[in-house]
């Protein structure tokens, strides 16, 4: 019988992980004739006294021989040589280029909030470093208030403030968690 032949509980009690006593009654005799046929393995460690006396000989003829400084260690080959030229190259170009500034220019946006109970609302963002007093809305109908503002490319949080207290995140733009249990709206340009 070999080691696959057991069943897997069998194979557990070998590995240490369950008892005789643990095993269901029917396989009890199979664990305790596995358990036999383990104790009758000779477990004496397996030398190669040849092979260790070499290996040790090399070893402290390595150690005793002198130690070459870092140049000397080094092994330079020509073509490990390309690559390194090449990251050189690259990272002198990314260094040294010109930078430049892309000249985007403003975009015109224009706010809606649809808020028939208010008799205020304005807009605070980072565009005007939330300032719930410096863009005020306009009420365009009945209910509907707007702004239009230039904006520069890039990506502006805000949100609208309702009578001065209630701040409200635009219900037609994606929305952030603003670090203090609010939500802001999101406007990428």
């Amino acid at each position: 019988m070999s080691a696959k032949d057991f069943h897997p509980q069998v194979k557990q009690l070998l590995d240490g992980e369950l008892t005789v006593a643990d095993l269901p009654p029917e396989l009890r005799a199979e664990g305790e004739a596995a358990l036999r046929i383990l104790a009758a393995v000779d477990r004496e460690p397996v030398t190669f006294p040849a092979l260790e006396t070499r290996v040790m000989a090399q070893l402290r003829r390595r150690a005793q021989a002198p130690r070459p400084g870092f140049w000397g260690r080094l092994r330079l080959r020509p073509w490990t040589l390309v690559p390194a030229f090449a990251a050189g190259a690259a990272l002198a170009l990314l260094l040294f280029r010109p930078i430049t500034t892309p000249t985007a220019s403003p975009v015109t946006v224009r706010f809606v909030l649809f808020a028939p109970d208010a008799h205020q609302v304005s807009l605070a963002g980072t565009f005007n470093q939330w300032d719930p007093a410096a863009t005020p809305l306009v009420r365009t109908g009945t209910g509907v208030w707007s702004a239009t503002l230039m904006l520069p490319a890039g990506q502006h949080q805000y949100a609208f403030v309702v009578d001065g207290a209630r701040w409200v995140a635009d219900p037609g733009a994606p929305a952030v968690d603003d670090g203090f249990g609010r939500r802001n709206s999101v406007l990428s340009l």
